[in-house]
């Protein structure tokens, strides 16, 4: 497997956290927390990408308790969509389930965005590292 570059998004409608990871190390970190000030956030984004030359992100999906799609998940989709479509990457989705309160147990009562897309994408490179295929 060659090394990959991995940015991973908690998206939000008023603000989305980015995390960075990559195959090599398998360990993800807190990267930014773009805000959203109507579409702007899509040029930062397409920067984000190109500057990291990412090829695939990982998006959190919401599920509810009963793993059923929650309100913003209809939302979470488009954004997916629109960065297959401006920036041809490829989306895999991750369930983001808890990633929010296990941000808060690090940051207290900080912004807790960019964190909970770092567990998000820690959650999705762990699954690679033990059940991946490397060869």
């Amino acid at each position: 497997m060659l090394q990959e570059v991995l940015l991973s998004f908690d998206y939000g409608t008023k603000k989305i956290g980015v995390g960075i990871g990559n195959t090599f190390s398998f360990i993800a970190k807190p990267l930014e927390i773009i805000f959203c000030k109507n579409n702007d956030f899509f040029a930062r984004i397409g920067f984000l990408i190109k500057y990291w030359d990412v090829r695939m992100v990982i998006v959190g999906h919401s599920l509810d308790l009963d793993r059923k799609e929650q309100e913003i998940t209809g939302l979470i989709y488009h954004f997916a969509d629109q960065l297959i479509r401006r920036f041809g990457v490829k989306v895999e989705f991750v369930d983001e389930s808890y990633s929010s309160i296990e941000a808060q147990q690090i940051v207290k009562n900080g912004n807790d965005d960019a964190i909970a897309a770092a567990i998000i994408l820690q959650r999705y490179l762990d699954d690679l590292y033990f059940h991946g295929d490397f060869n």
